[in-house]
């Protein structure tokens, strides 16, 4: 029988105490009735001898301390899941805001996960196309992988993520099913529909699912939607058997939240002011992406993070880089020129990219390729500095075939338009179009059979 407590004793921003609680557990549900009758939720976060801490995910704005009626019941945030759950749309906290009404869960899941089991974990293997050559030819999207993208203020984040949701795919001819977990955490009304309306008009809608935590909604909230997005992915991973893409944005938005969330609870601050235990919990998140031995799905994350100043030793993008397998770095420069997407290639990479193509996987020239496209860049970039110094016309005419490979590289290979999907076959044959403005000396990543099949010089 459930016991329901009269009163709180300490209320303070999206928390409140209540004392005299017994058997309360950490990361309990709790449900509040106010004085007018509506109820909250909120959660257990902290517990110690009879008393306890609950986050109000609605916030507690015209909550009282003497009326508030809080029934613990026995249970953590779970996330009422179907195979129906695909095109749907939901809140931060998995609730249906699509007009469909509710979901006939077939199981109830706890968001807050079970970590992986190492022994259980099989090797990422196998790409996923995401029609950008950027990424499918110079840092490859392994399923099963975690690559992240830092990006800043400014910068078309949002609208690379609604092109990668609309045009990835496992590749030509792959038969096995795929989908596209989506969560937004702190955006604006504004974006939440760009998102919403170009997956519809693009007809992509059917195999993704949506969870949407606005601005104006409350901070905590975000703590819960990128684990509520991880649970029904994990679902359709491995419940399922399909291949699912999780998309999350903006994750610094999460973290600002967990400072938030820290700081009302007294905690001692860390680096900028977030709390210490950062790295841990975005591990909870980077963490449950993978492939399980035995189950044919895989998860694979792509999170988007926001740098503070466009700064990438700030913690958020620091401890990011160190849980996952690589990053894909925005540049303000190439967007400055007017490039999309602007990928700045050469601090970007991904680390398990080697195992998942060439032969049997894209195409047996694809890590040569992308070796060589990434030497003959990070050439471009001395030779523009030298040409700053002593002019275009003192170059000699190898380092001025670079200066061209360099602008066309930047134009043909790494921009491309928002609507436009390139296959992995497509992508690497514009990067040999654009090797062969260099001579064919040039090209010291690549053997004389590769040459000999691929290589035309370009006039």
């Amino acid at each position: 029988m459930a016991i329901a407590y009269l009163g709180l004793s300490q209320v303070s921003g999206p928390l409140a105490v209540l004392e005299g609680v017994r058997d309360a557990a950490y990361d309990e549900i709790v449900s509040m009735r106010l004085d007018d009758g509506t109820r909250r939720l909120g959660r257990v976060i902290e517990a110690y001898e009879d008393k306890v801490v609950l986050q109000v995910f609605e916030g507690t704005e015209g909550m009282s301390l003497t009326n508030t009626r809080t029934t613990l019941t026995g249970r953590p945030m779970e996330l009422g899941l179907a195979p129906e759950i695909l095109g749907r749309t939901f809140d931060g906290i998995g609730r249906p805001i699509d007009g469909l009404g509710e979901v006939r869960a077939e199981t109830y899941v706890n968001v807050n996960g079970l970590p992986l089991n190492p022994c259980r974990r099989e090797y990422p293997r196998n790409y996923i196309n995401t029609g950008i050559s950027a990424i499918d030819g110079l840092t490859t999207l392994i399923r099963g992988q975690k690559l992240p993208i830092f990006s800043g203020n400014g910068l078309p984040h949002n609208e690379l993520a609604a092109q990668i949701v609309r045009q990835a795919s496992l590749g030509e001819g792959s038969g096995e099913r795929f989908g596209v977990v989506f969560a937004a955490m702190g955006v604006k009304f504004d974006v939440a529909e760009f998102f919403r309306r170009s997956f519809e008009e693009s007809g992509v809608s059917d195999h993704v699912v949506m969870f949407l935590n606005l601005a104006n909604d409350p901070v905590v909230e975000r703590l819960i939607t990128p684990r509520a997005a991880l649970t029904a992915a994990e679902y359709l991973a491995y419940e399922c058997g399909m291949h699912i893409l999780v998309i999350m944005t903006d994750i610094t938005s999460y973290c600002e939240a967990l400072r938030e969330i820290s700081s009302s609870k007294g905690e001692i601050p860390s680096r900028k002011g977030y709390p210490g235990y950062l790295y841990s919990d975005l591990a909870s998140l980077y963490e449950r992406a993978g492939i399980v031995a035995g189950q044919k799905g895989s998860v694979t994350q792509i999170p988007i993070l926001t740098m503070p100043n466009d700064d990438i030793t700030h913690p958020i993008p620091d401890l990011t880089g160190y849980i996952t397998e690589g990053q894909i770095v925005l540049g303000r420069d190439l967007h400055a020129k007017g490039i999309y997407p602007p990928i700045s290639v050469l601090p970007s990479l991904s680390r398990l990219m080697k195992d998942g193509i060439g032969e049997g996987y894209t195409r047996e020239d694809h890590q040569a390729v992308a070796n060589q496209l990434f030497s003959s860049y990070a050439r471009v970039a001395d030779v523009r500095s030298l040409a700053s110094v002593i002019g275009e016309d003192e170059l000699s005419e190898t380092d001025r075939k670079y200066l061209a490979f360099g602008q066309a590289f930047e134009s043909e290979f790494v921009g491309q338009g928002d609507a436009e999907d390139r296959l992995v076959q497509k992508t690497l044959d514009i990067g040999w179009k654009l090797l062969g403005i260099l001579p064919r000396g040039e090209l010291d990543r690549l053997d004389g059979e590769m040459l000999d099949k691929y290589y035309k010089a370009r006039k």
